[in-house]
C-alpha cells in the first residue's frame, strides 16, 4: 500500500434526529471534520448530517459527489480519486453505517482493489442495535433485507425464513418500507406459529425508541400497541 494515499473512511450518521455526541466518539467526529471530499447517496441529506457532526468548513465548499446507483470501475475509480492523490474520502450512507445493507459496498470493494486503506468507524448500525436489544440468537442471524412486495410472495418468504430460523436455530432479520409495517406485521401475525417470537424495535437510537419482543400469540392480543405507521423499524424472528 502507498503511504502516500488517503484513506476512505466509512462515515456513520445518525438514524434519527439525535445529538452526534450520542451515538459517535469524539475521535470519530473529530476524523469527520478533517475530511474536505465524501461520496454519500444525496447531498442534502450528507449536508444536513455533515451539519449535526459540526463540521467546521463551509459546506457548501465541501467536495461532495454522489454514489451512482449502476456505474463501472471507472466511475468509482473518479470517486476514489482525491484518495489516490493522499487525502481522505468519507463515505456515508443516508442513515447508520454505510456498506451494510448499503450501495457503498461496492466503493468499499473497489477501494481495496485500488489498495486504498478502508477505515470503518465507530457508530449505529439499527440492524445490530435491533438484534442486541431483541433477546434472540445472536450467535447465529442472517439479514435478509426487504421480502417481497406481493402479498403471496412475502408470505411465502416468511414461511421460508421461520423454516430456516426453526431448522438452524437463527434469528431472521429484515426491514420493510415505514408505510408498509403494519401490513407487514399483519402478516407475520397470519403466518408465523404461536410461539415464533418475534422482536419489533422501532426509532432506534431516537427518543422515541421502542423494542418489544413477544410470541405471535401475544403479539395477536396486543399488536394494536406497536404503532409502526411510518415509522423506521426493524423485524426479528426466531421459531422454536
Amino acid at each position: 500500500m502507498s503511504l502516500s494515499r488517503g484513506t476512505l473512511v466509512l462515515v456513520p450518521v445518525s438514524l434519527g434526529e439525535t445529538p452526534w455526541t450520542a451515538y459517535l466518539p469524539l475521535d470519530a467526529q473529530q476524523w469527520v471534520a478533517g475530511i474536505r471530499h465524501f461520496v454519500v447517496e444525496n447531498a442534502k441529506a450528507a449536508r444536513s448530517q455533515l451539519k449535526r457532526l459540526e463540521h467546521p468548513g463551509p459546506l457548501r465548499e465541501l467536495d461532495i459527489r454522489i454514489l451512482p446507483e449502476q456505474g463501472d470501475d471507472a466511475d468509482l475509480d473518479a470517486l476514489l480519486a482525491p484518495a489516490l492523490a493522499g487525502e481522505d474520502v468519507g463515505l456515508m450512507s443516508d442513515a447508520g453505517c454505510p456498506a451494510v445493507a448499503d450501495p457503498g459496498a461496492r466503493l468499499v470493494a473497489r477501494a481495496h482493489a485500488l489498495d486504498i486503506r478502508v477505515h470503518p468507524l465507530v457508530g449505529p448500525s439499527s440492524i445490530l442495535l435491533a438484534l442486541m436489544g431483541s433477546g434472540l440468537n445472536g450467535q447465529s442471524f442472517a439479514f435478509c433485507g426487504y421480502l417481497p412486495v406481493a402479498e403471496a410472495e412475502r408470505d411465502i418468504r416468511i414461511c421460508e425464513l421461520e423454516s430456516q430460523s426453526r431448522k438452524l436455530g437463527r434469528t431472521q432479520i429484515f426491514i420493510e418500507t415505514p408505510y408498509r409495517n403494519e401490513r407487514m406485521l399483519e402478516a407475520l401475525l397470519k403466518v408465523c406459529g404461536p410461539t415464533t417470537r418475534l422482536c419489533i424495535a422501532r426509532d432506534i437510537t431516537t427518543t422515541g425508541e421502542w423494542i418489544r419482543t413477544h410470541s405471535i400469540a401475544q403479539w395477536r392480543t396486543d399488536s394494536e400497541k406497536a404503532d409502526l405507521a411510518r415509522r423506521p423499524s426493524l423485524f426479528l424472528i426466531l421459531a422454536d
